[in-house]
This record gives structure tokens, sequence and C-alpha cells, in this order.
């Protein structure tokens, strides 16, 4: 609980609700998860999600012992292993030769690997924003990319979504958010988290728009 009485989980979630929807309802993930892109969209979109997991999850073994971001570390939530079966699947065994990140994207992955060094409580904004939105609407995509593309043989191409150690994903939100409403830390560094929050689905948003860039629906 913060001074006002309301728990940080509930906080962070309606503090960050407007940059959170329109993440969501970007051109480019309304247009993906309308079938109106081709697979190479979502193949590129993948590519950019690797940017950001490579920062988030490269110094979490050090962030381990952090007393503040030490209890978010959970080996369950790694996603750089299932993004990298992906792209093997969506781009083949040499993916990584051709790997590259946009602009939006290196500023992305920039902040969270800045955070992870300097800032755990920014380190856990970003935490939050990636590994509870890929167990919530992530979902969508997943079930949306092997409707539209096929992704069922043993969840090659969507593995980034199936995340084989929650049998009980709704029981592992709750056990997450009593995390974030028993982090010790005080109201400022809380309204900072906040901020950082708010700052993490700004940055997501901007990759959003510069793959609507890079693939326009044609009138």
């Amino acid at each position: 609980m913060n001074s006002s009485g309301t728990a940080f989980s509930t906080l962070i979630r309606t503090a960050s609700h407007e940059q959170h929807t329109e993440a969501e309802t970007s051109t480019f993930m309304s247009d993906l998860l309308g079938g109106r892109l081709g697979v190479e969209a979502y193949a590129r979109y993948t590519e950019q999600l690797w940017f950001v997991y490579e920062a988030l999850e490269a110094d979490a073994g050090k962030l381990a012992s952090d007393p503040l971001a030490g209890p978010f570390i959970q080996s369950e939530l790694m996603r750089r292993s299932a993004l990298e079966a992906d792209l093997a699947h969506l781009r083949g065994p040499d993916w990584h030769t051709t790997l590259t990140a946009l602009p939006a994207t290196q500023a992305y992955a920039a902040r969270v690997a800045e955070c992870a060094r300097t800032w755990p409580g920014g380190y856990i904004a970003h935490h939050y924003t990636r590994y509870l939105g890929d167990l919530s609407g992530g979902q969508i995509i997943r079930g949306k990319a092997e409707q539209t593309w096929g992704f069922t043989r043993k969840g090659d191409g969507v593995r980034f979504y199936v995340f084989e150690d929650i049998t009980n994903p709704a029981a592992f939100k709750r056990a997450y958010r009593e995390l974030l409403d028993g982090i010790h830390a005080d109201d400022l560094e809380k309204q900072r988290i906040v901020t950082e929050c708010k700052r993490a689905f700004a940055l997501n948003t901007a990759v959003f728009q510069a793959l609507g860039e890079e693939f326009p629906l044609t009138a």
C-alpha cells in the first residue's frame, strides 16, 4: 500500500492505463491481429522482441540478489530462448545473421538495459509491462498467429507465448501482483516506477509505429 491506501499493483495498472491502451490499439498491432498483414510482419515484430528481451534477461542473474528486483527474477518467465526458437522457425537456422533492430527498438532496448544496470525499480517497471503483458494480451497474438499462419506443430513460431512452466497463469499473475504490492520502496520511488512504466509503454508504442511504417497497408 502507498500512503493513500491504494495497492501498488492497482496504482501501477490504473496510472498506465492510457499508455497501455495506446500500445494495444496501435495501427500495426490492429492490422496484425486483424489478419491484414503477412507473416513477414509477424517475423519482423518477433525480431524486435528479441532485442528487448535480450536487454531484459542479459543481466537478470545479477539482479537475482537485489532486494528490490530479485523476487521478480523467475526462470519460468524467461523468453529469450523461446524467441530464438521462433526466429529459427521463421527465418531459418541462420536467423541471427540477418537480425536488425529498428531505431525505436534500439532506444527501447537501451533504456531497459540502462535500468537493469543502474536502477532496479525501473527494471521492475519494464519487467511488469513485458511479462504480465505476455501472459495476458500475448495469448491473443498467439491465437491469431496460429489461426492465420498455422503455427501449431509443437508451438513452432509461437513458442514465445507458450509459458510451459506456468501451469496456472491466473494464479501466477495474482502472485506477481502480490510481489508488486509488497515491494520495499517509499512513495516517491513507487511514483518513479509508475512513471517508468508509462515510459515503457510509450517505447513499445514507438516500435509499433515504426513497424507500421515498414508494413503500411496499401489502399
